[in-house]
């Protein structure tokens, strides 16, 4: 595999990524927490969180977009984006852990926050170290 098909990888999974970022953060601001089914009435403040949290996945989300055109020369900001979501999903382990599982949509985004975002932090950095190693000139 070429170095440049193995970037149109790492970008195309972080696409679509973003994209499923984009659509649970716009469906989480539109709703409010209404949308996860739960019967009885939210309070304010907990609404008004759960949207503010979702304002932020929205930007998160954004952000990595912004990455992916050049992503072998965005790392500080892909990395940050990265690190920001694996404090999410720190977050989101502790409430598993110290109470029942969550619904299977917040387990698949606990396993992109502490698996996947971590292997694309990687991937990353390899193919940016790479990238730069085959565009120097030689001298």
């Amino acid at each position: 595999m070429t170095l440049d098909t193995e970037r149109r990888i790492l970008q195309l999974i972080i696409a679509a990524m973003a994209v499923f970022s984009l659509s649970a953060a716009g469906v989480s601001i539109a709703r409010g927490p209404d949308w996860l089914g739960y019967l009885g009435s939210v309070p304010t403040d907990l609404d008004s969180h759960f949207r503010y949290l979702s304002g932020l996945q929205l930007g998160i989300a954004i952000g990595f977009l912004s990455c992916i055109p050049k992503i072998e020369a965005r790392g500080h900001r892909f990395r940050t984006l990265g690190f920001i979501m694996m404090a999410g999903g720190l977050a989101r382990f502790i409430a598993l852990w110290q109470g029942e599982p969550p619904s299977q949509g917040h387990l698949v985004a606990l396993g992109i926050e502490l698996v996947l975002v971590p292997l694309l932090l990687g991937w990353q950095r390899f193919l940016a170290s790479r990238w730069r190693g085959m565009r120097m000139p030689l001298s």
